[in-house]
């Protein structure tokens, strides 16, 4: 997750815990980095400038755009550099694809890039008025967000309202959506944000529809299930002594996180030892600058 300005077509940004990810990756000593969720590349080029001349980063994103904006931002490491347009769940067959066989570490960032949230036509965020869209890769993925609020049962609503927004209110808002969009679809985000507010009061700095755009961007990319199937991917791949990072921003994310690196390293011959015994969090100084970071926590283990 990135704190992004938008300006001639070019963006900057800050990307989070970066010291903290070059650290406990242990760059040194690594060659082949897989940075799975690359955006604009800010950890990317921080790997880079740790990494030994003869290392390497494969760099995945889902989006395209991002691919372009990595690529130009990063022209200066260009043969340092592997591009690769698919989602992380596909690394295990991409990385085939690729020269790259033994992998010394991998890098997950789960936090929405903020070229989607700042993009209204993107439909993630409510802020401005955008299509009800939020799919990180629109030329692959069917599913929108206004496919799910206006066609899902009450039922399903409900469940993704509870369990992917830990929305207090599911289904309350559920009910109110359904009986809605029988006179209206919805189509926009700030439609949506709206009618959710209508019927559900603003407690504290929250907006009411937060939680719920939350859930409905997580169901539209499948991001648990992904997040999941990258990570036993990843862990499968990892060299011996090499190290997984992973940057959650949300309790969903990291009790994934969690209960897999610790499941791994409890089990018979274990697989990982847990580096960080308590998740990495951003220092006060760091939020200051970059606000959208403070939930983000990095877990580090280590392949046995």
């Amino acid at each position: 997750m990135s704190q992004t300005v938008q300006k001639q077509d070019e963006y900057t940004h800050e990307s989070v815990l970066l010291h903290e990810v070059c650290e406990h990756l242990d760059l040194p000593k690594k060659r082949n980095v897989v940075d799975v969720t690359l955006g604009l590349g800010g950890h990317a080029r921080a790997i880079l400038e740790n990494l030994p001349k003869s290392g390497k980063v494969i760099g995945f994103d889902a989006d395209p755009a991002h691919i372009k904006i990595a690529k130009r931002k990063l022209r200066k490491y260009k043969d340092q550099m592997v591009y690769i347009h698919a989602n992380f769940v596909d690394m295990t067959q991409e990385l085939k694809k690729t020269r790259v066989r033994a992998i010394d570490a991998f890098l997950f960032d789960l936090g929405i890039a903020s070229p989607h949230v700042d993009d209204p036509e993107r439909g993630f965020s409510f802020l401005r008025e955008g299509a009800l869209d939020m799919r990180f890769n629109p030329k692959d993925q069917k599913t929108t967000a206004a496919d799910v609020v206006n066609k899902y049962s009450e039922r399903e609503l409900i469940r993704i309202f509870k369990e992917f927004g830990e929305e207090k209110h599911a289904r309350k808002i559920a009910q109110a959506l359904c009986k809605t969009r029988k006179r209206r679809p919805f189509k926009t985000t700030t439609q949506l944000a709206e009618h959710i507010a209508k019927n559900v009061k603003r407690t504290g700095r929250i907006h009411p529809a937060t939680r719920v755009f939350q859930a409905l961007r997580i169901e539209v990319n499948k991001e648990l299930d992904v997040l999941v199937e990258g990570l036993r991917q990843a862990v499968e791949l990892l060299k011996k002594n090499g190290r997984i990072a992973v940057i959650s921003y949300h309790s969903l994310e990291d009790r994934i996180v969690k209960n897999l690196f610790r499941d791994l390293a409890r089990q018979n011959g274990e697989t990982l030892k847990i580096v960080t015994k308590k998740p990495i969090v951003p220092t006060p100084e760091e939020i200051a600058q970059n606000p959208r970071c403070r939930s983000a926590k990095l877990r580090v283990a280590q392949k046995l």
